[in-house]
């Protein structure tokens, strides 16, 4: 019996492999087609929730489940999109999360999705993306996305080498990403944030979610009549969401912090920096404290168990916290200095629950 678990990586590599890209495997097997493929990406759109409310959406009838796919640690946006940007895992590209520690700084943390003018984007994330080599193999490749996106030292990391076309809403994004399918080869990934951006605030479910779910229904159904005949449109999300209903404030009523000298991560997946030579002491602390609740790892047993993939770079050696804190359930794991922000969002992911790291592969 074959368990293994295929990822973001397996579809771009299977996507650009079918456009003749060197050098990449279609894993997927989703075999060639007529030299013009769409992914749409929606945040936060994990295999649960269309589980749960996709027969509210006609759309999710018509699309052809593919193959039920898995995030790589930790499922978070910045991780997910530079596994699908680049190919590699985690542990090769080094983007390990919503912030992480810069090596050799004066102890400062990096937010991926925000950046740091201080952080040269390419000198960070060093591998080519899929995107460059196509362009170099002939692809014409096309990154359609909200304006504010363009640019960015996120995208200059993770997804570089396409030709950027912003674009704000529904229809000015399907039109554009219509546009860039006219040469052959062409390749097109779009990326839509609203349905996550809705579950962080009211949560997976509410209503605002589900309006959010509305207008993901209406991106695709719009991307589906406008693309020309025989394009492939695939459609896959970076992980799920859980609506959390316990927390801990790490350093408030507890000693979780007495020798920390830095949080990084997000509330459902911790990096956390010890003071020198207290990490053994304050893992077993933490270990204690937390018990089922949420999963310890040292930094050595989290890549020893293969967390960020079977490789790790000496760069992602350096950023990875000396302590990994996975919260299980929906826990949520609270950085003192960021109570109002973290407290306040009813969804999370990040961790290793099946709700946050299933995701789909549709084909529209």
């Amino acid at each position: 019996m074959n368990n293994q678990r295929f990822g973001l990586a397996d579809i771009t590599n299977s996507i650009f492999n079918s456009l003749s890209v060197p050098e990449t495997i279609d894993s997927l097997s989703l075999g060639s087609a007529e030299y013009r493929e769409v992914l749409i990406l929606i945040d936060g759109m994990g295999q649960d929730a269309i589980n749960k409310y996709g027969d509210q959406f006609p759309i999710f009838d018509e699309l052809k489940q593919v193959k039920k796919l898995y995030t790589n640690f930790p499922s978070t946006t910045a991780t997910s999109l530079s596994t699908l940007g680049t190919g590699v895992l985690p542990g090769v590209h080094g983007m390990l999360g919503y912030t992480v520690r810069v090596p050799r700084s004066d102890n400062r943390l990096l937010n991926a999705l925000k950046w740091d003018e201080r952080v040269d984007p390419v000198m960070w994330q060093k591998v080519p993306t899929l995107f460059e080599r196509a362009v170099l193999a002939g692809v014409s490749v096309t990154h359609v996305a909200a304006k504010r996106y363009e640019g960015s030292g996120f995208t200059q990391a993770a997804l570089r080498g396409a030709k950027y076309v912003g674009a704000n809403g529904v229809d000015e994004m399907a039109t554009a990403v219509s546009a860039a399918l006219k040469p052959q080869p062409s390749f097109v990934y779009t990326y839509l944030n609203t349905l996550d951006s809705a579950g962080h605030s009211d949560g997976v479910g509410s209503d605002k979610w589900l309006t959010a779910l509305q207008q993901v229904s209406e991106f695709i159904t719009k991307v589906k009549q406008l693309a020309p005949a025989g394009t492939r449109i695939w459609v896959t999300s970076d992980h799920g969401m859980v609506n959390s209903t316990e927390q801990v404030i790490l350093g408030q009523d507890n000693k979780l912090l007495e020798n920390v000298t830095l949080i990084g991560g997000e509330p459902r997946a911790r990096h956390i920096y010890i003071k020198e030579g207290a990490a053994s002491e304050t893992i077993a602390q933490w270990q204690e404290f937390f018990g089922t609740k949420a999963k310890v790892l040292s930094k050595e047993s989290a890549i020893k168990d293969g967390l960020f993939g079977p490789v790790v770079t000496e760069d992602s050696h350096d950023r990875l916290g000396d302590l990994i804190a996975i919260a299980n359930n929906d826990l949520i794991l609270v950085d003192p200095a960021r109570v109002r922000e973290e407290s306040s969002m009813v969804g999370h992911h990040g961790g290793v629950t099946d709700i946050e790291v299933e995701i789909p592969l549709l084909l529209a």
